[in-house]
C-alpha cells in the first residue's frame, strides 16, 4: 500500500514538476517508478517462494468496502510488468516530446495516475476496490487518448473508449455485487478459493466477463482499440500493449480456473477470442498506416490470449500468461518504433516510407527483433510462448474439446501474425522500387532508441533464459489435478508443436506476398454489420432522442420547469402516500401557543408574496417564511438549525438582491386566469402532499428512532456534546464531503455564468499600505463639512468611492462590526463541537462580514479586504477536508475517524482538541469561499458591467 500511496503522491506533484522542468521531468518520473519496481523486486523472492502478502485497512465496513491488497505470484507478475514497462516508456517520453510542447504537465500527471491505478487494480483483493481502480484506469486512459485536444479524431476516439469500457465496467460491478451476495465475502481470493454455484452466479460471471472483454477489446467490443491509436505513441505502447488492455486478461486469468465449468464459459471465450484474433489479423494485412498494423495486431493477439486462457485449465492459463508477457515485450517496442519513425519523418504510410532501414539501422534491428518475437521465430521469447501454447492446447484438448478449436484458430491466426509482421518491417524500413527515400526532417535523439531496445533485449533474454522463468509462471497458476504444464525451453525435440511453428513460418511468408497487393485489389470490407457501426448508430440515436427531448422540456421558462418538477412530486409522492395506510392515532396541530402567531405571519407573508408586484418585494416576503422557520427551530430546542437557517436565509436574500439588479424591477404581466388556476391547484397539491408526508412519517414509525443514541455516540465517537456538529464532521462526515463538492460545483457554475475568462476579480488591487496612506492624506486635509470629497475614509477602498454614493453612517458601522463578526465566526467555529455553531454557520458569519464590507465600499473594498482568489479558498477547504478523511488510514483507522486530546489549562479548565475540528475548518473555508465567489460574480462583476454600460452611455450622449 505504501508503494501505491507513493506513486499517487508522485502523480499529484507531476504537474507542477513538469511545468518547472519541462520534458526532463520524465527522467525523474522514470526514476521514481523504477524505485517502486525495486521495492516489488525485493518482495518477489518471498512471494514466489509461496508467501502471500496481505494488507487491510477498514474503510466502509457496512458496505464491505475495505482497502484490501493482496500480493501473490500472479499479481506480482503483473505488477512487475506495469512498473517495468512504465519506467521504460517514461524514459522514452523524455526524448519523444519537444521542449515547450503544450500539455506535457497534464500528460505527466495523468500518465502517473494511470500507472498507479493499474498497479492498484492488479493487487486489489476487495472486488469493490478493484472496481474503483478499474474505472480509474478508464478515466485516465480517456484523458491520455484525448491528449491532443485540437484533434477531433483523438477526442472522438477517447470518448468511444470511455463509453465502451465504462459500460462494461458497470456491468462488471453488478456481477461483483452478485458474486459477493452469493459467496458471502467481498474478497476475490476467497470467492475464487470457494466458488459459489447457481443461476445467480452464472449471471454474475458473464457480467464480469462483459467488463473484461470490453477492457481487453474482444469481439464484438474490439473496435475501440484501433481508434485509440490517435493517442500519442507512449500511450499506445503502455496502455494498449503492456498495461490497460491486459487488465481484462488478468481478470479472466483469475476467474477461468474456478468458474470454467459455468455453462458456456469455455466456448464463449474461445469463440469470441478466436473471432477477435482472425478479424485483427486480416485487418492488419489491409492497413497502410504502420501504427494501425501494430494496433490491429494487438487486437489479434488479445484474442489469442483470451482464447487460450479461456479454455479454463491451469495448463492453458500457464501458457496464456507466458504469451501475455511475450506479447508485451514485443508489441511495446513496435509501437515505440512507430513513434520514432513518425517523429523523424512525419510519415506513417508504408507506401511513402522507403530506405529507413539503411539510415536508421539500430531502430530497424530493434523492430526486426520485436517483430520476429511476435512472429514466433526462435530463439526469441515469442517462439517459446507460442510453442508452450500449442503444446498445452494439444494436451488439454483431451479433456476439453474447446482447446482443439482454440488450437486450430491459433494456428491460422499465427500465420496471419507472421504475414503482417513481415508487412510491418517491409513497409517501415525496406527500400521500395519507384519510391524515393523518405527524408528525415526531424532527427530523433540517440537516447530515444534505448527504451524500445530494452524491450527487444528482454524478448531475446527471456527466450534464452526461459527455463529460469518457468518456476515463476508455474507459481502464478493453481496446480492442475490432470498434470503439470510442460517446462519452458527453446528445444523440446522434434514435436508436433515444433512442426506447427515451422509450418506457420513458411505459410506466413507465403501469405505475405499476395497479401501485399491484396489490399489494393480487393474492396474494403463493409462496416455495416461491424461493432463500430452499431456503436455509431446507437450514439446517433441517443443524440437524436436527447435533442428532441431537450427541445421539448428545456424551453427557457422557469415557471414551466417548476411546474414539471412539482407535478412529478405531487403525482409520485402523492400516490405513494395514498397507498400507505400508516396514519397516526392522534394528530397534535400545535406544540406551543407561540407557534400560532409565527404561523400566521408566515401564511400572511406567503399570501402577500403571491400578490407582489416587484421582484424586491416578492423576495423579502418569501424571506419572511424562512425567518419564521428559523424562529420555530429556536423555540423547539434546535439552536444550531435556527442559527444556520437564519444565516442561510440572509445570504440567500442578499444574493437574490444582487441578481435582480440586472432584471426589470416589476414582475412580468399577470398570467391568464387558466394559468393562475393551474398554479393555485399545483401549489395546494404540493402543500397537501408534503403535509400528508409529515403526518404519515409520524404514523409509520414503529421503533425507537436512531437519534436517541446520537448524544452518546457524539460523546464516545466524536468527543463533542453538540450532536448536530458532531454528525456533520464525524458520524455523517461522508455526507458533508459530498455536500462540499456540491458547493464547489455550484460556486464554479455561478462564476462561469458571469466571468468570461477567470473567476478572479481583475479590478486594480489596493493594498493595505495604500489604503493607510490614503487615510493619512485625508487626515492632513482641512475637512470641509459641506464638501463630500473631503470626508475621511473609514474603509480601505474609500478613495475609490464616488462622494454621492457614500454613506458615512454605514461605513462607520461596518468599520466597527467587521472585526467583531470575524471574531464571532472563529468563536462559532472553535466552540461548535460542544455548543451551537460549527464550520458551516461560522463560514456564513464570516461571509456576512464580507457582505457588509462590499455593501459599504463596493467591489474595490471587497478586493482590498480579501486579495485571495475565491477558487483557491474553495479548493484549499475541500483539500483540507479530504486530507483529514485520508490521514486516519495511515494509522490503521477507518477514514474520517476522530482522535482527541484534552489540554489542561489549570484554573481556566481544559481545552479539548479534536481532529475533526480541522475537517470543520475545511467546511468553514468552503462556505467562506462560496460567499466570496458569489459576491465577486453577482456583485463585483455585475458592478463592473454596469459601470462599463454607464460609461458607454455617457460617451454616446457626449457624441
Amino acid at each position: 500500500m505504501g508503494t501505491i500511496l507513493f506513486l499517487a503522491l508522485v502523480s499529484l506533484i507531476s504537474h507542477p514538476l513538469a511545468k518547472r522542468f519541462g520534458r526532463r521531468v520524465f527522467l525523474v518520473l522514470a526514476g521514481l517508478m523504477a524505485v517502486a519496481l525495486v521495492v516489488f523486486v525485493s518482495l518477489a523472492a518471498s512471494v514466489f517462494g509461496g508467501e502471500t502478502l496481505v494488507e487491510h485497512v477498514e474503510w466502509i465496513p457496512q458496505l464491505d468496502v475495505g482497502l484490501t491488497l493482496r500480493l501473490d505470484p500472479l499479481s506480482m507478475l503483473f505488477s512487475l510488468l506495469v512498473l517495468g514497462a512504465g519506467s521504460l516508456v517514461l524514459l522514452y517520453c523524455a526524448h519523444y516530446f519537444d521542449d515547450g510542447e503544450v500539455g506535457i504537465p497534464r500528460f505527466a500527471g495523468v500518465f502517473m495516475g494511470f500507472a498507479t491505478s493499474m498497479l492498484g487494480l492488479v493487487v486489489a483483493d476487495n472486488v469493490y476496490l478493484l472496481f474503483i481502480f478499474w474505472e480509474a484506469t478508464t478515466i485516465f486512459s480517456f484523458l491520455l487518448i484525448g491528449h491532443v485536444l485540437r484533434l477531433r479524431t483523438a477526442n472522438s476516439a477517447a470518448l468511444q473508449a470511455l463509453m465502451i469500457t465504462t459500460l462494461g465496467g458497470l456491468a462488471m460491478l453488478v456481477g461483483f455485487v452478485l458474486l459477493v451476495q452469493a459467496g458471502g465475502t467481498p474478497l476475490l481470493s476467497e470467492i475464487i478459493a470457494d466458488p459459489p454455484e447457481g443461476t445467480l452466479v452464472t449471471v454474475a460471471v458473464y457480467l464480469v466477463l462483459l467488463g473484461a472483454i470490453s477492457k481487453s477489446a474482444i469481439f464484438p467490443l474490439h473496435f475501440w482499440l484501433p481508434g485509440a491509436m490517435a493517442a500519442p505513441t507512449p500511450v499506445s505502447a503502455y496502455l494498449h500493449a503492456a498495461a490497460m488492455v491486459k487488465a481484462g486478461v488478468y481478470l479472466i486469468a483469475r476467474m477461468s480456473e474456478p468458474f470454467a465449468d459455468v455453462p458456456g464459459y469455455r466456448w464463449t471465450l474461445v469463440i469470441l477470442g478466436g473471432i477477435t484474433m482472425l478479424i485483427g489479423g486480416f485487418r492488419a494485412l489491409r492497413q497502410f498506416d504502420i501504427k494501425l498494423i501494430v494496433a490491429q495486431g494487438t487486437v489479434s493477439q488479445l484474442g489469442l490470449l483470451v482464447m487460450v486462457i479461456g479454455v479454463g485449465d491451469a495448463r492453458a492459463t500457464f501458457a496464456g500468461l507466458v504469451l501475455l508477457f511475450a506479447h508485451a515485450v514485443a508489441k511495446a517496442p513496435l509501437f515505440l518504433s512507430v513513434g520514432i519513425v513518425d517523429y523523424s519523418t512525419g510519415v506513417r504510410d508504408l507506401r511513402r516510407l522507403s530506405g529507413l532501414g539503411r539510415r536508421m539501422p539500430v531502430l530497424a534491428i530493434v523492430s526486426i527483433v520485436a517483430a520476429a518475437s511476435m512472429a514466433g521465430i526462435p530463439p526469441f521469447f515469442g517462439f517459446v510462448a507460442k510453442e508452450s501454447a500449442f503444446a498445452e492446447l494439444l494436451e488439454v484438448g483431451h479433456e476439453h474439446p474447446a482447446a482443439y478449436v482454440a488450437l486450430a484458430v491459433a494456428v491460422v491466426g499465427s500465420i496471419l501474425t507472421v504475414a503482417y509482421m513481415i508487412r510491418f518491417v517491409w513497409g517501415a524500413f525496406a527500400s521500395k522500387p519507384g519510391v524515393a527515400d523518405t527524408p528525415i526532417e526531424h532527427p530523433a535523439a540517440a537516447g530515444i532508441v534505448f527504451a524500445p531496445a530494452m524491450f527487444a533485449a528482454f524478448a531475446v533474454v527471456y527466450g534464452l533464459a526461459s527455463p529460469l522463468l518457468d518456476p515463476l509462471f508455474r507459481q502464478a497458476v493453481p496446480a492442475s489435478p490432470l498434470g503439470d504444464p510442460e517446462h519452458l525451453s527453446l528445444w523440446h525435440g522434434f514435436t508436433l508443436p515444433l512442426a506447427l511453428s515451422a509450418g506457420i513460418l513458411v505459410l506466413g511468408v507465403l501469405v505475405f506476398f499476395p497479401a501485399r497487393k491484396l489490399a489494393v485489389t480487393l474492396p474494403p470490407p463493409s462496416e455495416r454489420f461491424s461493432g463500430s457501426h452499431a456503436y455509431w448508430v446507437a450514439t446517433h440515436a441517443l443524440d437524436t432522442i436527447a435533442i428532441k427531448f431537450t427541445s421539448l422540456t428545456q424551453r427557457g421558462s422557469l415557471p414551466f420547469y417548476l411546474a414539471v418538477i412539482l407535478s412529478v412530486l405531487v403525482l409520485a409522492l402523492g400516490g405513494t402516500v395514498l397507498s400507505v395506510q400508516q396514519w397516526p392515532d392522534e394528530i397534535s396541530m400545535i406544540s406551543s401557543p407561540v407557534d400560532i402567531p409565527i404561523a400566521i405571519v408566515m401564511i400572511v407573508a406567503a399570501l402577500f408574496a403571491m400578490r407582489a408586484r416587484t421582484r424586491f418585494q416578492g423576495g423579502l416576503l418569501v424571506g419572511v417564511t424562512g425567518y419564521g422557520m428559523a424562529t420555530i427551530f429556536a423555540l423547539h430546542g434546535a439552536p444550531d438549525l435556527a442559527l444556520t437557517q437564519l444565516l442561510v436565509e440572509t445570504v440567500t436574500l442578499i444574493a437574490f438582491v444582487l441578481v435582480i439588479r440586472r432584471l426589470p424591477a416589476h414582475m412580468a404581466e399577470r398570467p391568464r386566469r387558466v394559468t393562475r388556476g393551474f398554479r393555485l391547484a399545483l401549489g395546494l397539491g404540493v402543500g397537501l402532499v408534503l403535509g400528508a408526508v409529515a403526518v404519515v412519517s409520524l404514523g409509520a414509525r414503529i421503533a425507537d428512532p436512531i437519534s436517541l443514541a446520537m448524544p452518546q455516540l457524539a460523546v464516545e465517537g466524536g468527543h463533542g456534546y453538540n450532536v448536530v456538529n458532531v454528525m456533520l464532521v464525524d458520524i455523517r462526515a461522508w455526507d458533508t464531503m459530498g455536500e462540499l463538492s456540491v458547493i464547489l460545483a455550484a460556486a464554479t457554475g455561478v462564476a462561469s455564468l458571469v466571468f468570461l475568462n477567470t473567476r478572479d476579480d481583475q479590478s486594480p488591487h489596493l493594498s493595505r499600505r495604500e489604503a493607510r496612506n490614503a487615510t493619512r492624506a485625508h487626515l492632513l486635509r482641512v475637512a470641509d463639512p459641506e464638501d463630500p470629497a473631503s470626508r475621511m475614509n473609514w474603509l480601505l477602498a474609500g478613495s475609490y468611492l464616488r462622494p454621492e454614493r457614500r454613506s458615512i453612517i454605514l461605513e462607520v458601522v461596518v468599520r466597527l462590526v467587521f472585526h467583531g463578526l470575524l471574531i464571532l465566526s472563529v468563536f462559532l467555529l472553535l466552540s461548535g463541537h460542544n455548543a451551537p455553531g460549527g464550520g458551516f454557520a461560522a463560514g456564513l458569519v464570516a461571509g456576512l462580514a464580507l457582505v457588509a464590507r462590499y455593501l459599504a465600499g463596493g467591489r474595490h473594498e471587497l478586493r482590498a479586504t480579501v486579495a485571495l482568489d475565491a477558487g483557491r479558498i474553495l479548493g484549499i477547504g475541500l483539500a483540507l477536508a479530504v486530507t483529514m478523511a485520508i490521514i486516519p488510514l495511515f494509522f490503521g483507522q477507518p477514514a474520517l475517524s476522530s482522535s482527541w486530546v484534552d489540554v489542561d489549562l489549570g484554573p481556566f479548565g481544559s481545552l479539548p482538541l479534536v481532529t475533526s475540528t480541522l475537517f470543520d475548518i475545511g467546511v468553514y473555508l468552503v462556505v467562506f469561499g462560496l460567499v466570496l465567489d458569489v459576491l465577486r460574480s453577482l456583485g463585483s462583476e455585475i458592478d463592473e458591467h454596469e459601470e462599463e454600460d454607464h460609461a458607454e452611455f455617457q460617451e454616446e450622449v457626449a457624441k
